[in-house]
């Protein structure tokens, strides 16, 4: 029940709900205050009962955390606490959006909104940033890193405040070229920027022949129509991910640029009457009609179309009117639940227009604005305001205290040209004050997470979009700003070996570079179709075209220093600032900005965990089994929160294993890739539909196999691990045939062999149970399973993945009967495709509970997916697999798990490279698995790192890494090295 009800036009007091009773006397003696801030109290209570609701409903939310300790917060008297530290679960990210009812659970009525409004400021901000803070990603504020392309100064509409519009004679042309937008784009791409950013006057084409006269010059019916080629332009040749604010739409125009853009936005600005009378700041301007602007933003929903409003603070309306556009804005959401961000924006008055003369919004009206909205809305809307508008440490502090979390579009290269007089901020001073603050600055996508999820993507983002937006985004749906990738030469992040053992960063920049950063030494800062302004060229890389750029955004360039958004192997941004090399003083940052700089890039080291990653840490030391909900927030570590996680895995790896890192010399024997399963991740599968892929299709001779396997037994080797695609022509009496002639040939040798989706065929070929079927091949010599084809042990994934493979229950069986029957196996887990942490939690809760019961699990082996020639990557239908970031949280949280049940947690040299594996070795790994003498699988995907490791080497790699190695037996016996020059 509501506290308030606007029921037969009056405001009345109601029951709280199943609140705790709070009496007036406790917030003092004020009439009618108390009450209110009993109503806001409770709003409070309501928001962080809804956000445990969400979670253990499975709301269409992406990011995934658990309840968590944040800094308790007072609002008048009482004290309110963060989450319980293990209250709940995650949800997925998966379902489909909530009913317009779920999307304002726990949300104020209006009524009560209303009753609220009037409180002191100081106690609306308190209560705003207390609700920000139950959302699922509570310790991060978000940016979108752009370049700013607007197409055309022109517009139908003379907004009082505006100086972006402009007439025909003050612009060089009506329309920016192909070539000038693909020029900043580029220049974009090659600094990190993963947003492109088309703004535009609105429909000049209904007020200027010169517009009309350039697009049929063009070939384009409308703006509009140009405007959607330009983007699709940018989507094909650079990857950004263009973001189009156009104006006023309808539904088929929405449509139209939803093939090409990942989002669109509209200001709903103000709907206040007022503003459209003479002298008023939306006079003479038809798209500003209310009704018009609505409707653009109703059509959005029906269109699926990701979308940004927000409003204009300060351009003559009041509060009231204000409380009720975000009233609006949040009703239409409930509708169609498409709205990703509210922008709240403060009026800034320009010279030479209407509106020159007027007061800038004021601090405390944006506040009160940005606080309510977080109230009305909830934790789960992303709130924004533009840090270039509110400028100062002191001011921009605030809004993160008032609910705001995320900071929106910032450019390295191109000047805001809604607001060419407030110049963005230097990226590393928003990360000082984010830090100064307890957050962690992250660069986002234009659409945001919950659209990207697993099962919404398709849903909310078209089809031509959709690869682009994967091959920016990490698992969590943030932008991925990172070159390296698994299986790949491609350098490490430059920070990544020392950071994980606290020395801080070694090599030099070029590893933590975005993709295309040898393209950053020329930057394109804004070429625009617009105002008219002495302008110099500058070039762009190899580019051959040249760029006509203002004066004054020339030098902003040379004052930003070539800044470009890369992350570090620790999850936070690094490399922001290249100074520029100048004797010019005015061409670097001022004094103060280094020592932010300095401040920023010292946030790297290690420092203070959060709370509720300590408090979760503290629960692994105690032997505690981990919520699905605080592994998920495990998997969220950045900065402190990463190395206080890698450090605790590596903690416990000493106290079960000590300094040894064990290795086994191994040959892998892949026999066939002739499989009839059409699994979406393997490039090593070879059928019908897998002709394209490398390699041809193949099926060893069982000579050739006992042939390899005693050339294995001759070079010291004590394992043979073979698996193969599932070969029509195969039945369980063929891997029965195989393990018998290797046994033959090689008594002695280990035989770890056939995976799980193998025992189930060989199992259902011969019309015979699973634990019958293993016991015959154990009988036949078999020594142990690989716990291979579990990929994700999620089924909602492996719809994806593997439609067609075993279920989860079926690999379990397979598994579990497997160490019925006196079969050890490995376990794995093969991530970072169309997998969110959420099911990576889920996954490792399954192997802890399957090894509580069976005890059967030898160790615990992440596989990194390798992407490059993966058949759904190279249908654009997955990431570029795992960050190097996660790739390290997955060997750290699985050891944190797992423990104690599982004691070996092994790195894949042939997924991670050997450097990559000497990091892993510091984040609680105590293997690094086998020679191999040969690798199929992962060189099929691509995968560059070679087919086998001496012993030798192997040894040397891990005393590098300050380590004893061991050569052990397939099920972590010690072995007798057999001949030393293998």
């Amino acid at each position: 029940m509501p506290l308030l009800s606007d029921e037969g036009g009056s405001t009345t007091l109601a029951n709280a709900d199943e609140q705790e009773p709070i009496t007036d006397s406790a917030y003092g003696t004020v009439a009618g205050d108390s009450e209110r801030l009993h109503v806001l109290c409770v709003i409070v209570a309501r928001a962080q009962n809804a956000t445990r609701i969400q979670n253990s409903d499975s709301s269409s939310t992406l990011q995934n955390s658990e309840s968590r300790p944040y800094e308790n917060k007072t609002i008048g008297s009482r004290t309110f606490k963060g989450r319980d530290s293990e209250s709940g679960s995650s949800n997925n990210g998966d379902s489909e959006s909530l009913s317009s009812e779920d999307r304002t659970s726990g949300l104020p009525t209006a009524a009560e909104a209303r009753f609220i409004s009037t409180l002191p400021l100081e106690t609306l901000v308190s209560a705003a940033g207390t609700i920000r803070d139950q959302r699922e990603d509570p310790h991060i504020v978000t940016f979108s890193p752009k370049v700013f392309i607007p197409v055309t100064f022109l517009c139908r509409d003379s907004c009082a405040y505006c100086t972006f519009a402009k007439p025909p004679d003050q612009v060089r042309r009506a329309y920016m070229t192909e070539a000038e937008v693909l020029e900043v784009a580029r220049a974009g791409a090659a600094v990190g920027c993963v947003e492109a950013l088309f703004t535009l006057g609105d429909k000049p084409e209904l007020r200027y022949e010169e517009a009309r006269k350039e697009l049929q010059e063009l070939g384009f019916p409308s703006t509009l129509h140009y405007v959607a080629h330009l983007a699709s332009r940018v989507l094909q040749c650079t990857g950004l991910l263009p973001h189009i604010n156009a104006g006023t739409m309808g539904v088929a125009d929405l449509v139209l640029l939803r093939h090409v853009a990942a989002s669109q936005g509209l200001m709903l600005e103000s709907t206040a009457e007022s503003l459209l009378k003479p002298a008023g700041a939306h006079w003479g301007c038809p798209d500003k009609e209310p009704t018009a602007r609505l409707a653009t933003i109703e059509a959005a929903g029906e269109a699926r179309v990701p979308f940004t409003s927000g409003l204009l603070v300060g351009i003559g309306e009041t509060r009231e009117e204000r409380l009720k556009d975000l009233l609006i804005l949040r009703d239409l959401h409930a509708r169609h639940g498409h709205i990703q961000e509210v922008i709240i924006q403060p009026f800034r008055a320009k010279g030479h227009t209407r509106m020159g003369g007027w007061e800038d919004a004021a601090a405390d009206e944006l506040l009160w604005t940005v606080a309510m909205a977080r109230i009305v809305f909830g934790a789960e809307m992303s709130i924004q305001s533009p840090p270039n508008l509110s400028s100062g440490d002191l001011a921009q502090r605030a809004l993160i205290a008032a609910g705001i979390n995320d900071w929106g579009g910032i450019s390295p290269l191109t000047v805001d040209w809604v607001n060419p007089e407030a110049p963005w901020p230097h990226i590393q001073e928003l990360m000082s004050v984010t830090a100064a603050s307890g957050k962690v600055l992250v660069p986002r996508l234009p659409v945001y997470p919950q659209f990207l999820s697993l099962h919404n993507q398709d849903k909310w983002l078209d089809p031509s979009v959709v690869p682009s937006a994967l091959r920016l985004a990490d698992s969590s749906g943030y932008a991925r700003c990172q070159q390296w990738a698994p299986g790949t030469m491609l350098p490490l992040p430059s920070d990544a070996r020392g950071i994980l053992r606290n020395e801080g960063a070694v090599g030099d920049d070029a590893g933590s570079q975005p993709i295309s950063a040898a393209a950053t030494a020329a930057v394109v800062a804004g070429t625009a179709a617009g105002a008219v302004a002495p302008a110099t060229a500058a070039a762009a890389g190899a580019a051959t075209q040249q760029a006509q750029l203002p004066a004054s955004q020339e030098k902003r360039l040379e004052e930003r220093g070539g800044e470009s958004i890369a992350i570090g192997a620790d999850g936070l941004l690094t490399g922001t600032s290249r100074y520029a090399a100048s004797g010019d003083v005015d061409a670097s940052p001022s004094d103060e900005a280094r020592r932010k700089n300095d401040v920023a890039q010292s946030s790297n080291d290690v420092g203070r965990a959060s709370d509720d990653v300590a408090c979760i840490l503290d629960r692994v030391l105690e032997g505690r089994t981990l919520s699905e909900a605080g592994i998920v927030r495990l998997f969220a570590a950045r900065g402190a929160d990463f190395h206080a996680v890698c450090n605790a895995a590596d903690e416990l790896r000493a106290v079960v294993s000590g300094d040894e890192v064990s290795y086994v010399v191994n040959r892998n024997i892949n026999y066939t890739n002739v499989c009839t399963y059409g699994c979406q991740f393997c490039a090593f599968s070879k059928g019908k539909s897998a002709d394209s892929l490398r390699g041809q299709p193949y099926l060893m001779p069982l000579d050739e196999i006992t042939c390899r396997a005693k050339e294995a037994w001759e070079r010291g080797a004590t394992e043979v691990c073979m698996q193969g695609g599932i070969h029509p022509d195969f039945t369980g009496d063929t891997y029965l045939s195989i393990l018998s002639a290797v046994k033959a040939a090689c008594p002695d040798m280990h035989v770890h062999a056939f995976s799980p989706l193998e025992v189930w065929h060989g199992a259902t070929s011969l019309n015979c149970s699973v634990p019958h079927f293993l016991r015959l091949l154990k009988d036949a010599g078999l020594g142990s399973l690989p716990g291979t084809a579990a990929e994700i042990l999620d089924d909602s994934v492996r719809a994806v993945l593997c439609p067609d493979k075993i279920s989860t229950v079926q690999w379990v069986e397979v598994i579990e009967a497997a160490h019925a029957v006196g079969l050890p196996t490995t376990s794995t887990i093969m991530f970072g495709h169309v997998d969110h942490p959420v099911h990576w939690a889920r996954h490792l809760l399954l192997l802890r509970a399957i090894q509580e019961r069976t005890g059967g699990i030898t160790e615990f082996v992440p596989l990194p997916f390798v992407h490059m020639q993966a058949p759904m990557y190279l249908k654009g239908r997955c990431r570029r697999g795992p960050t190097f970031r996660e790739c390290v949280l997955m060997h750290a949280v699985g050891r944190l798990v797992l423990h104690p049940h599982i004691r070996n947690i092994q790195a894949s040299w042939v997924k991670m490279g050997v450097d990559g594996v000497s990091c892993l070795l510091a984040a609680g790994c105590n293997d690094v698995g086998g020679t191999l003498m040969n690798e199929s699988i992962t060189r099929a995907a691509g995968a560059v790192h070679g087919q086998e490791i001496t012993p030798q080497r192997m040894e040397a790699i891990i005393t590098a890494a300050g380590r004893l190695p061991r050569q052990r037996t397939t099920l972590y016996e010690s072995a007798m090295p057999r001949f030393q020059n293998v």
